[in-house]
Parts: C-alpha cells; structure tokens; sequence
C-alpha cells in the first residue's frame, strides 16, 4: 500500500541508507518512483500536499486531458477504459490515487523541499522541519503549472474591482448574469470562456495579444495528439509547411471576429513554447459573437482596464490565464541548471554536467502530451540512474 506517513515521520538520511528523492508527487514524480522501483532502487517521494496529484486537485471543474486516455498512461498501469477517452479531471485523480496505491509507492506528504545541494557523494536536500535528507539521486518534479503568474500590470494593485489568477477559477456559478474579461487565450483562458458562456455569464470577453493557433482536438476520430507524436522527430520548418495547409482545410478563417491566422509556424510556436489551442468550443462560441475577442490588457486605470487599442473596459470580474512559472530558482538555481527563462537546461535521462544524478522529468509542454512524455522520461530517468549506481 501507499506509504502515507506525515511530515513528522522520520526519515532516513544515514550513509546506508541513500534513496533516491523524487519531489513531487504529480504524474510525473510517481511515474519516476515506479521506473526506479521497478529496478530494484528505493525511491523517496516527497510531497508538500497532504496527498498525490494536488495540482489536478486544484484545477477548474471541467478540465479534462487534451490528450487520449490510451496516450496519457503511465507505465506499470492503464487508465480504466470507463474513463471516456478524453479523461476528466476528479479521473485523472483518481488514476493517480491507484497508480500509487498499486505500485506501493513510498511516499511522504507535508514535506517541502527548499534547496538542493551537491553532497560528499550525493545530493543534500533541505526540507521543511528543519530536516536534512541526504539521497544518492535527486528527480525534481514539482510541475509545470507551479506558480501562478500574474503580470504586473500599471495599476493593478490599485484596481479595486475582482481580478483573479485562473488558478484560482473553479467553475462559472459565481459569474452568473455577470460581464466577465478573460486575460490569455492559451488551453484554460479558452475553455475558462467557453465555460463561462455556458455557465451562464452575461457578456464574456477574451482579451487576445497573440493569435494562436486552434486545431480540432479530433478529427474524423483521428486524435490531435496522434499527429504530434508523428511530427514530433520531423524538422521544425517542414512541420510548419505541413500545417499550414492542414489548419485552412480543417479551421475556419476567424479573421472577421479578431482572430487571424497566426503569422508563424505552428511548430515553429511549439519550440518557443507556445501550444496551439485545442478547441473545446471556443471556435463556436467566437463565430455566435457570445465569445468577443478584444485586444491585450495594457493597465488598470481608474477602475477600468485599459486595452492595447486604446480603449477602456470596465467587467465585472477579470481572471488572467496568464501562466504559471517552474519557480525552481530557490530550489536549484544556485547549480546553474537553468535557461534564461527558468527551465532546466535538460531532462528525462540527461543530467547536466556539473550536476550527475540531478533530474527533471514534466517541463516540457510538446504537442506529443505531457503523460505521455513523462512516462517516456521515467523509463530513461531509472536506466540512467541504474547505470550510474552501478
């Protein structure tokens, strides 16, 4: 059974007793502690919730996977086929609750992790309680979608109207009757519109710097996903050149409502890590005008919000699909493992030079899904691990 001892457990860190550390217990830590498991090394999970899959836990109520439930497994364990092909939110939990429970992962809840360091012959790790773990190997997974992200944008802390983080969103019950603005036109502002319209919300705007690109989550049965698992090797311009064809046979032209055609590639977009939006409704609720497109929020003034087109708004309520950072600079960005922007410079079975045994699996966001590429890195993390211990 799942090892669920509270943060106040003790927990080893004796020269004997060197286990491997996965932080995070998501998709992408437990598949981890499962490939390691499977060869013979003991492998800690350390979570700060009280259970596993907390950002599932956290997500608004409609979400479910964009990619298809037979892709979006994770090794050692099928999701259950009475889960729809396109897996729900509470499912996804619950997958991950038995993935746990199944493979008799050890795992430890209420236990934060603040920083790593390089250790004697190992990695030391700085937790909370004062607690100093020693492990032979470190798999860092703490999420993709970590920490909210929210622009500092000229007067929003003078704003007195209600503005919230989409993390934040959990349904369109509150919005009832209401004129609600949409800040980011990413998977969640999209589906937090579409939710919001059929929710019930009395005028609902969506406020649009870039134009993505939109692509059927299914066509004729055929999966999205299953074409970018076919590209996902190819060249970036020959992608590109495919695409481009492909989206003007299969999407509408939304020029006429605000949304044209993107300029650039579509893969060309996915590199800079920018994913197309998979429509669950929005294409629609853009053509019937009960979705608006408006232009990018530039400040807040006077109790308004003022767009990049000059002109001025005033909604009831604003929520900003604006991202969310890795925020793994406290943790490790002292051992200079990070790009520009923040990510690990490598991931799945690679580690970085200056860094052996150090790992990051779910940074990634390609157009193959996120499960399916955690479970690919668990299977690579666990070789490379095995190899060095050896």
């Amino acid at each position: 059974m799942t090892d669920s001892r509270s943060a106040s457990a003790p927990l080893s860190a004796t020269p004997a007793d060197r286990p491997v550390y996965v932080i995070g217990a998501g998709p992408g830590g437990l598949a981890a502690a499962y490939a390691l498991r499977a060869r013979g090394i003991r492998a800690v999970v350390l979570e700060k919730a009280d259970g596993v899959g907390a950002s599932w836990r956290g997500h608004y109520d409609r979400l479910r996977l964009h990619t298809t439930r037979r892709l979006s497994a994770l090794p050692g364990l099928k999701i259950p086929r009475r889960f729809g092909r396109w897996v729900a939110r509470d499912d996804v939990v619950r997958y991950l609750e038995k993935y746990a429970e199944r493979h008799e992962l050890e795992i430890v809840t209420g236990v934060e992790v603040f920083r790593i360091e390089r250790a004697a012959d190992g990695w030391l790790l700085h937790a909370s309680g004062g607690r100093e773990l020693t492990g032979s190997a470190v798999v860092v997974a703490t999420g993709y979608n970590h920490t909210p992200s929210l622009p500092d944008w000229p007067g929003r802390d003078e704003y007195t109207g209600e503005l919230l983080h989409a993390g934040r969103y959990r349904n369109a019950q509150p919005y009832a009757g209401r004129d609600v603005l949409v800040v980011g036109i990413g998977n969640t502002g999209a589906e937090i519109a579409v939710d919001l319209v059929e929710g019930g919300a009395a005028r609902v705007r969506l406020a649009v710097r870039t134009a993505p690109h939109i692509l059927r989550r299914s066509t004729l049965g055929w999966a999205a996903q299953y074409t970018g698992v076919l590209v996902r090797r190819l060249p970036v311009g020959l992608v590109d050149r495919l695409a481009g064809p492909f989206a003007k046979a299969t999407m509408p032209d939304l020029t006429a409502h605000g949304l044209p055609r993107p300029d650039t590639g579509l893969y060309s977009r996915v590199r800079q890590g920018a994913i197309p939006v998979q429509d669950v409704g929005l294409i629609d609720a853009v053509r019937t005008g009960k979705v608006e497109i408006v232009a990018a929020v530039e400040s807040f003034e006077d109790g308004k919000v003022a767009l990049a087109d000059g002109s001025r708004i005033e909604p009831d309520a604003v929520i900003a699909a604006t991202g969310y950072a890795r925020a793994l600079e406290g943790l490790v960005g002292h051992l200079d493992v990070l790009d520009g922007r923040g990510r690990p410079v490598v991931h799945g079975g690679r580690t970085p030079a200056q860094a052996p045994g150090l790992y990051f699996t779910g940074f990634t966001n390609p157009i193959s899904g996120m499960f399916r590429e955690m479970a690919l890195d668990a299977g690579k993390i666990a070789k490379a691990t095995a190899r060095r211990l050896r």
